[in-house]
C-alpha cells in the first residue's frame, strides 16, 4: 500500500474510534492487512498532524487537526501554553512532545505570512513576513491564554 492510501486509512480509523496510542494504530492497520514499521508509523502521524487531545476521564487519545488558518484555530490555540514575541518572530511555548506537531500543521497551510518554524520538543518558534503579522498573530494567540 502507498503511503497517500495508508496515511488515508489512519485518518480514518483516527475519525471512527477513540484510538490512544500509536500500537493500537498498528494493530488496526495489521487486522486490515497493512504491515508498518514503528518509524514509519511515527512519521505518518506527524506528517498527517494528528494531535492528542484527553477525554472527559483524564485519557489521551489521538484527534485529526483542523486547518490552520491565518488566525491559528481553537485547537491549535489550545496546545500553547505561553506566547512570546521578538521582532518578527513569535516563540511559542508547549507541552512535552506537542512543538513539532505544531510546526508541521503551521507549515502545512502554507500560510504567506508564516516564513518558517524551527520545533524543538516544547520550543516552537515561528518566523513571520513582518513584525506587523507576529504582532496580530501574539495578539490571536494570548487572547485564550
Amino acid at each position: 500500500m502507498n503511503k497517500i492510501n495508508r496515511q488515508n486509512k489512519i485518518k480514518r480509523l483516527i475519525q471512527e474510534g477513540h484510538i490512544s496510542t500509536q500500537e493500537e494504530i498498528k494493530n488496526h492497520l495489521l487486522d486490515d492487512g497493512i504491515a508498518v514499521t514503528q518509524a514509519t508509523l511515527s512519521r505518518d502521524l506527524r506528517e498527517i498532524g494528528l494531535l492528542k487531545l484527553r477525554d472527559s476521564d483524564g485519557k489521551l487519545y489521538y484527534r485529526l487537526s483542523e486547518p490552520v488558518t491565518k488566525h491559528f484555530d481553537a485547537t491549535v490555540r489550545s496546545y500553547i501554553l505561553k506566547v512570546a514575541r521578538a521582532g518578527f518572530m513569535l516563540v511559542l511555548h508547549t507541552n512535552l512532545g506537542e512543538a513539532d506537531v505544531l510546526a508541521n500543521l503551521i507549515d502545512s497551510d502554507d500560510n504567506p505570512e508564516v516564513l518558517g518554524t524551527i520545533a524543538g520538543a516544547d520550543t516552537l518558534l515561528v518566523i513571520c513576513k513582518d513584525e506587523d503579522t507576529a504582532k496580530v498573530f501574539e495578539q490571536d494567540l494570548s487572547a485564550d491564554l
